[in-house]
Protein backbone atom coordinates (compact mmCIF):
# COMPACT_ATOMS: atom_id res chain seq x y z
CA UNK A 1 0.00 0.00 0.00
CA UNK A 2 1.40 3.39 -0.92
CA UNK A 3 1.87 5.50 2.17
CA UNK A 4 1.32 8.76 0.30
CA UNK A 5 -2.22 7.72 -0.62
CA UNK A 6 -3.26 6.16 2.67
CA UNK A 7 -1.60 8.32 5.31
CA UNK A 8 -4.84 10.17 6.04
CA UNK A 9 -6.64 6.90 6.80
CA UNK A 10 -4.16 4.40 8.22
CA UNK A 11 -1.45 4.88 10.86
CA UNK A 12 2.22 4.27 10.17
CA UNK A 13 2.64 0.57 10.96
CA UNK A 14 6.03 1.32 12.46
CA UNK A 15 4.63 3.81 14.96
CA UNK A 16 1.56 2.03 16.24
CA UNK A 17 0.98 -1.39 17.79
CA UNK A 18 -1.32 -4.02 16.32
CA UNK A 19 -2.04 -5.34 19.80
CA UNK A 20 -2.06 -4.29 23.46
CA UNK A 21 -1.86 -7.19 25.91
CA UNK A 22 -3.04 -5.00 28.76
CA UNK A 23 -5.80 -3.14 26.91
CA UNK A 24 -8.87 -2.40 29.07
CA UNK A 25 -10.32 0.49 27.06
CA UNK A 26 -13.71 -1.21 26.73
CA UNK A 27 -15.04 -1.47 30.28
CA UNK A 28 -17.78 -3.98 29.40
CA UNK A 29 -15.29 -6.36 27.78
CA UNK A 30 -12.73 -5.95 30.56
CA UNK A 31 -15.32 -6.74 33.22
CA UNK A 32 -16.53 -9.77 31.28
CA UNK A 33 -13.00 -11.11 30.89
CA UNK A 34 -12.46 -10.70 34.64
CA UNK A 35 -15.60 -12.74 35.31
CA UNK A 36 -14.65 -15.49 32.88
CA UNK A 37 -11.15 -15.64 34.36
CA UNK A 38 -12.63 -16.25 37.81
CA UNK A 39 -14.71 -19.10 36.41
CA UNK A 40 -11.88 -20.51 34.27
CA UNK A 41 -8.55 -19.61 35.93
CA UNK A 42 -6.58 -21.58 33.33
CA UNK A 43 -7.97 -19.59 30.39
CA UNK A 44 -6.03 -16.83 28.60
CA UNK A 45 -8.79 -14.22 29.21
CA UNK A 46 -6.87 -11.29 27.76
CA UNK A 47 -6.79 -9.58 24.37
CA UNK A 48 -5.79 -12.19 21.77
CA UNK A 49 -2.96 -11.04 19.46
CA UNK A 50 -2.93 -11.41 15.69
CA UNK A 51 -1.25 -14.62 14.51
CA UNK A 52 1.08 -15.02 11.55
CA UNK A 53 3.87 -13.11 9.80
CA UNK A 54 3.51 -9.33 9.68
CA UNK A 55 4.48 -9.19 6.01
CA UNK A 56 1.84 -11.73 4.94
CA UNK A 57 -0.07 -10.98 1.74
CA UNK A 58 -3.27 -12.62 3.04
CA UNK A 59 -5.03 -11.13 6.06
CA UNK A 60 -7.93 -13.13 7.50
CA UNK A 61 -10.19 -11.00 9.69
CA UNK A 62 -12.58 -12.71 12.09
CA UNK A 63 -15.12 -11.43 14.58
CA UNK A 64 -13.69 -11.94 18.08
CA UNK A 65 -12.15 -14.69 20.23
CA UNK A 66 -14.46 -17.59 21.11
CA UNK A 67 -15.18 -18.32 24.76
CA UNK A 68 -13.63 -21.79 24.86
CA UNK A 69 -11.39 -21.35 21.82
CA UNK A 70 -9.06 -18.38 21.34
CA UNK A 71 -10.10 -16.87 24.68
CA UNK A 72 -8.93 -20.07 26.33
CA UNK A 73 -5.84 -20.82 24.23
CA UNK A 74 -4.62 -17.28 23.57
CA UNK A 75 -4.24 -17.84 19.82
CA UNK A 76 -6.70 -16.88 17.10
CA UNK A 77 -9.22 -19.59 16.16
CA UNK A 78 -7.28 -22.17 18.19
CA UNK A 79 -9.30 -24.71 20.15
CA UNK A 80 -12.77 -23.74 18.96
CA UNK A 81 -15.15 -25.12 16.35
CA UNK A 82 -14.61 -22.29 13.88
CA UNK A 83 -10.92 -23.09 13.75
CA UNK A 84 -11.54 -26.62 12.52
CA UNK A 85 -12.65 -25.55 9.06
CA UNK A 86 -10.41 -22.49 8.95
CA UNK A 87 -7.09 -24.23 9.64
CA UNK A 88 -7.97 -27.21 7.48
CA UNK A 89 -8.64 -24.83 4.60
CA UNK A 90 -5.55 -22.72 5.20
CA UNK A 91 -3.42 -25.87 5.22
CA UNK A 92 -4.97 -27.24 2.04
CA UNK A 93 -4.27 -23.98 0.21
CA UNK A 94 -0.71 -23.71 1.46
CA UNK A 95 -1.22 -21.01 4.07
CA UNK A 96 -0.58 -23.18 7.18
CA UNK A 97 1.90 -25.90 8.07
CA UNK A 98 -0.71 -28.14 9.70
CA UNK A 99 -4.45 -28.70 9.32
CA UNK A 100 -5.32 -28.67 13.01
CA UNK A 101 -4.74 -26.05 15.70
CA UNK A 102 -4.78 -27.28 19.28
CA UNK A 103 -2.70 -24.87 21.39
CA UNK A 104 -0.31 -21.92 21.21
CA UNK A 105 2.67 -24.28 21.33
CA UNK A 106 1.49 -26.94 18.87
CA UNK A 107 4.09 -25.92 16.30
CA UNK A 108 1.60 -24.76 13.68
CA UNK A 109 2.81 -21.79 11.63
CA UNK A 110 1.07 -19.63 9.06
CA UNK A 111 2.66 -19.07 5.64
CA UNK A 112 2.08 -15.73 3.88
CA UNK A 113 -1.07 -15.44 6.00
CA UNK A 114 -2.00 -13.51 9.12
CA UNK A 115 -5.15 -13.84 11.23
CA UNK A 116 -6.65 -10.97 13.18
CA UNK A 117 -10.04 -10.11 14.65
CA UNK A 118 -12.30 -7.09 14.50
CA UNK A 119 -12.35 -7.24 18.32
CA UNK A 120 -9.41 -8.70 20.25
CA UNK A 121 -11.34 -9.51 23.45
CA UNK A 122 -14.10 -12.02 24.13
CA UNK A 123 -17.50 -10.24 24.04
CA UNK A 124 -20.59 -11.45 25.94
CA UNK A 125 -22.71 -13.75 23.74
CA UNK A 126 -20.05 -13.31 21.03
CA UNK A 127 -21.61 -9.95 20.15
CA UNK A 128 -19.36 -6.91 20.40
CA UNK A 129 -20.97 -3.50 20.54
CA UNK A 130 -20.37 -1.12 17.62
CA UNK A 131 -18.36 1.16 19.92
CA UNK A 132 -16.11 -1.77 20.86
CA UNK A 133 -15.49 -2.62 17.21
CA UNK A 134 -14.60 1.01 16.53
CA UNK A 135 -12.29 1.18 19.55
CA UNK A 136 -10.43 -1.97 18.47
CA UNK A 137 -10.14 -0.62 14.93
CA UNK A 138 -6.92 1.14 15.96
CA UNK A 139 -5.23 -2.26 16.10
CA UNK A 140 -6.77 -3.64 12.91
CA UNK A 141 -5.61 -0.46 11.16
CA UNK A 142 -1.98 -1.41 11.76
CA UNK A 143 -2.36 -4.81 10.10
CA UNK A 144 -4.14 -3.19 7.17
CA UNK A 145 -1.42 -0.56 6.85
CA UNK A 146 1.21 -3.28 6.51
CA UNK A 147 -0.46 -4.89 3.51
CA UNK A 148 1.45 -4.44 0.27
CA UNK A 149 -0.16 -3.59 -3.04
CA UNK A 150 -2.01 -6.62 -4.41
CA UNK A 151 -2.66 -8.15 -0.99
CA UNK A 152 -5.89 -9.98 -0.14
CA UNK A 153 -8.23 -9.79 2.84
CA UNK A 154 -10.73 -12.51 3.73
CA UNK A 155 -13.50 -11.10 5.92
CA UNK A 156 -15.25 -13.76 7.98
CA UNK A 157 -18.72 -12.33 8.44
CA UNK A 158 -20.38 -8.95 8.22
CA UNK A 159 -18.83 -7.51 11.38
CA UNK A 160 -15.31 -8.17 10.06
CA UNK A 161 -16.27 -6.87 6.62
CA UNK A 162 -17.68 -3.64 8.05
CA UNK A 163 -14.73 -3.20 10.41
CA UNK A 164 -12.28 -3.28 7.50
CA UNK A 165 -14.31 -0.74 5.53
CA UNK A 166 -14.58 1.63 8.50
CA UNK A 167 -10.84 1.51 9.13
CA UNK A 168 -10.23 2.30 5.46
CA UNK A 169 -12.73 5.15 5.59
CA UNK A 170 -14.98 3.52 2.98
CA UNK A 171 -18.77 3.95 3.22
CA UNK A 172 -20.43 0.60 3.96
CA UNK A 173 -23.03 1.14 1.25
CA UNK A 174 -20.33 1.15 -1.43
CA UNK A 175 -19.36 -2.45 -0.67
CA UNK A 176 -22.27 -4.43 0.82
CA UNK A 177 -21.39 -7.74 2.43
CA UNK A 178 -22.20 -10.87 0.42
CA UNK A 179 -20.72 -14.32 0.71
CA UNK A 180 -18.36 -14.94 -2.20
CA UNK A 181 -18.14 -11.26 -3.15
CA UNK A 182 -14.85 -9.61 -4.08
CA UNK A 183 -14.29 -5.91 -3.35
CA UNK A 184 -11.53 -3.68 -4.67
CA UNK A 185 -10.38 -1.42 -1.80
CA UNK A 186 -7.84 1.36 -1.26
CA UNK A 187 -7.99 2.49 -4.84
CA UNK A 188 -7.90 -1.08 -6.10
CA UNK A 189 -4.63 -1.91 -4.36
CA UNK A 190 -6.30 -4.40 -1.99
CA UNK A 191 -8.95 -7.04 -2.61
CA UNK A 192 -11.38 -8.16 0.07
CA UNK A 193 -13.20 -11.48 -0.23
CA UNK A 194 -16.34 -12.04 1.84
CA UNK A 195 -17.30 -15.28 3.55
CA UNK A 196 -19.93 -16.24 6.04
CA UNK A 197 -18.19 -16.84 9.36
CA UNK A 198 -17.08 -20.44 9.87
CA UNK A 199 -18.97 -20.65 13.15
CA UNK A 200 -20.61 -23.78 14.47
CA UNK A 201 -24.05 -22.32 13.78
CA UNK A 202 -23.30 -21.53 10.14
CA UNK A 203 -21.66 -24.86 9.38
CA UNK A 204 -24.19 -26.97 11.29
CA UNK A 205 -27.17 -25.30 9.60
CA UNK A 206 -25.63 -25.51 6.14
CA UNK A 207 -25.56 -21.75 5.69
CA UNK A 208 -21.85 -22.22 5.07
CA UNK A 209 -20.60 -25.45 3.50
CA UNK A 210 -17.03 -26.65 3.21
CA UNK A 211 -17.18 -26.13 -0.55
CA UNK A 212 -18.47 -22.57 -0.17
CA UNK A 213 -15.69 -21.71 2.26
CA UNK A 214 -12.99 -23.25 0.10
CA UNK A 215 -14.22 -21.32 -2.92
CA UNK A 216 -13.52 -18.06 -1.10
CA UNK A 217 -9.95 -19.07 -0.27
CA UNK A 218 -9.45 -20.43 -3.77
CA UNK A 219 -10.35 -16.99 -5.13
CA UNK A 220 -8.05 -15.25 -2.64
CA UNK A 221 -5.17 -17.58 -3.47
CA UNK A 222 -5.70 -17.03 -7.20
CA UNK A 223 -5.71 -13.27 -6.65
CA UNK A 224 -2.30 -13.60 -4.99
CA UNK A 225 -1.01 -15.56 -7.96
CA UNK A 226 -0.54 -18.78 -6.00
CA UNK A 227 -0.83 -22.11 -7.76
CA UNK A 228 -3.93 -23.77 -6.36
CA UNK A 229 -3.95 -27.56 -6.22
CA UNK A 230 -6.60 -28.04 -3.52
CA UNK A 231 -10.07 -29.12 -4.68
Amino acid sequence: MRATETAAILPDAGERADFDAGCRRCSRLAAFLDRVKREHPQYWCRPVPPFGPRDARLLVVGLAPGMHGANASGRAFTGDHAGILLYETLHDFGFATAPTATSRDDGLALLDCRISNAVKCLPPDNRPLPAEVRECGRFLAVDLARLADGAAIVALGRVAHDAVLRVLGTPLRVHPFAHGAKHGLAGGRLAMFDSFHCSRYNTNTGRLTRAMFRDVFRAAAAHLGRKVHAT
